[in-house]
């Protein structure tokens, strides 16, 4: 195939802008059409800007509905270790004097225990359902699987469970976890009072409704 075969040459080309300058209409924006293209432009930009906040609300839903999953896991997970367990912590080189600097600390709290719990956490969302909040339209992830595995003795009603729903809450569990781990451990490694308050909405910015959210726990 020749060259002329993959575009126009020079006198097309100039013949089409000669065409162009000298064509008798000259659009303006107070012509009718011209009024109409714009309106529909202004409602293009207003329904693009009306999705972007939809699916940014979704978005944020879906990661505070994980942090707040999460720490409802980890907190059980934690809850689960005999107190009474430790740990050995610190160096194992002998000092100067014979002793050891080592320290036996609580395992259930213990940096070791906690990034264990993180490895797998986030496999716990495949328990969860989303559920629509009927005042805010907000969406919630509640746990639909007791803890003992069984789902009869929890109130289903109005809970979508699906494998895209746990699937999804899973990836954004992960991305909490990879992003934020050092502030997990850190809050975690103490006790505290509403950390879903503290660490997904005011340390990390993931809710900026939670305030709002009863603590409820299964």
């Amino acid at each position: 195939m020749g060259r002329r075969g993959w575009g126009w040459g020079i006198r097309e080309k100039w013949s089409w802008l000669s065409f162009l300058y000298f064509f008798p209409y000259k659009p303006r924006w107070s012509d009718p059409i011209m009024l109409k293209m714009k309106g529909w432009g202004w409602l293009a930009l207003l329904l693009g800007a009306l999705l972007g906040t939809a699916s940014a609300r979704r978005s944020q839903d879906l990661h505070c509905g994980a942090c707040r999953a999460l720490v409802d896991e980890l907190e059980w997970e934690i809850a689960q270790v005999d107190p009474k367990k430790t740990i050995q912590m610190g160096s194992f080189r002998i000092n100067p004097d014979g002793s050891q600097s080592v320290v036996e600390v609580p395992y259930a709290r213990s940096e070791a225990h906690l990034t264990e719990l993180l490895e797998e956490v986030c496999d716990r969302m495949k328990e969860y359902g989303e559920q629509i909040d009927p005042s805010t339209h907000r969406k919630n992830y509640v746990r639909v699987v007791g803890r003992n595995g069984e789902s009869s003795e929890l109130d289903l009603q109005g809970i979508r469970i699906d494998s895209d729903i746990s699937g999804t809450l899973k990836f954004a569990c992960e991305s909490i976890v990879e992003e934020y781990e050092d502030e997990l451990i850190e809050f975690f490694s103490r006790e505290a009072d509403n950390v879903k308050d503290k660490l997904c909405s005011k340390r990390t910015d993931l809710c900026d409704h939670a305030l709002h959210i009863s603590h409820d726990e299964l």
